[in-house]
């Protein structure tokens, strides 16, 4: 029993530790959405396509993406910058395809991973168009 218990404690441990690994392991922003006086800040994966940076609604009931519905300023800390944009959500199809590509494409293995633990079947892009001149890529 006590071995039972092990082998599920360290496959426990190996799961959490992938899970993170996918999540924060290589270039997450910090988003910011909401009312100034208490924006909701939300860590997201991030990708440049077009002359734009690209992020993902896994689902249309994000509180983040509701945010951006009902005012699209925001703001996007990543690699030491913080940049306003305007949030122009690509709902349907064609905004589907071109982020699960993108995200696909840059996040690879960890994307794979956590489209295990979340459907991104109705997922929307959200293209991000910037108020001020951008920090790097």
């Amino acid at each position: 029993m006590r071995r039972l218990a092990a082998v599920l404690a360290l496959g426990a441990a190996l799961f959490g530790a992938t899970t993170w690994l996918a999540l924060e392991g290589r270039d997450v922003a910090l988003l910011r959405t909401g009312p100034a006086a208490e924006p909701r800040a939300t860590r997201v994966w991030v990708a440049a396509a077009d002359g734009a940076r690209w992020l993902e609604a896994a689902t249309p009931e994000r509180a983040w993406y509701r945010d951006v519905l009902a005012d699209p300023v925001v703001s996007l800390e990543h690699r030491g910058a913080t940049t306003r944009y305007r949030a122009a959500p690509e709902p349907g199809p064609e905004g589907h395809r071109r982020i699960r590509t993108l995200l696909r494409a840059k996040y690879g293995w960890a994307d794979d991973f956590v489209g295990l633990l979340q459907d991104t079947s109705r997922s929307v892009a959200v293209r991000l168009e910037p108020l001020e001149a951008p920090g790097p890529p």
